[in-house]
């Protein structure tokens, strides 16, 4: 019997396999695929964010391009996506929702849906005068204010090539409340986040409104890294293809 494929999307720090050490023990059970954005390459130098090629990225890990035989589907799978990379999920789920069987958003960095409501609108007053000047700013300066106005944390040291090169995508990185985001009617959604920002509580209520499911697990803004994080995300996905397993038989 094939495996059902999962397609992993990492936010704006650590990519592919990296991005999710939890998850790795899933490629016993299922397709894993760990996408790596567009950008995001250990040996070249960081690009600018181009949310269109990820979704192609992803819309391809789906299986967008493969020769159906007459009367099949395509392949498609489950998508599970960190703060920035779920609005490129929820795009390619509004284009192609037949190749989507779930997605699970992880502290989704979905701004435009709640852009009117108080705490997004909040992070966006506090985030958007520095989004404005970041190309005018070095990667250390950026990364060192993003942080402290993020997170309220300091920014390490850049001695190294790859921490350089982590800064320099971090600035490369567009505003997430520009996305043209949509509600993705009809797929099987997860929202899991880590209980400590209202921002992302915020987005996860939004969402939960339209029909997703809202969990959360500790763990910051890497609820995914937790033992309950995970076990969250692994069950979510089991049940859907369990589900989808009863439909189709």
């Amino acid at each position: 019997m094939q495996k059902q494929r999962v397609v992993f999307v990492h936010g704006a720090g650590s990519f592919g396999a990296a991005a999710w050490p939890k998850q790795h023990g899933m490629a016993l059970r299922y397709d894993a695929l760990f996408l790596k954005r567009h950008g995001f390459d250990a040996q070249t130098e960081p690009l600018e964010s181009d949310i269109p090629a990820d979704v192609d990225m992803l819309l391809e890990c789906l299986g967008a391009s493969e020769t159906v035989p007459d009367g099949g589907s395509a392949r498609g799978g489950h998508v599970v996506a960190h703060s920035q990379g779920a609005i490129s999920a929820m795009l390619a789920a509004v284009e192609r929702p037949d190749l989507v069987r779930s997605l699970v958003l992880v502290e989704p960095a979905c701004l435009s849906l709640t852009a009117e409501l108080p705490a997004t609108a909040a992070y966006k007053a506090l985030m958007e005068p520095l989004f404005l000047v970041r190309h005018e700013l070095s990667d250390d300066d950026y990364q060192r204010e993003y942080l402290r106005r993020a997170f309220s944390s300091e920014a390490a040291v850049l001695d190294t090539p790859e921490a350089r090169r982590t800064a320099r995508r971090l600035r490369l990185q567009a505003p997430p409340w520009e996305a043209p985001l949509h509600i993705v009617p009809g797929v099987p959604t997860l929202v899991l986040t880590g209980g400590w920002e209202p921002l992302y509580e915020e987005i996860a209520g939004y969402l939960q409104e339209t029909g997703a499911l809202h969990r959360v697990a500790a763990g910051g803004h890497r609820p995914n890294d937790s033992v309950e994080g995970d076990r969250i995300i692994r069950s979510f996905i089991a049940d859907v293809s369990r589900a989808g397993s009863v439909h189709s038989s």
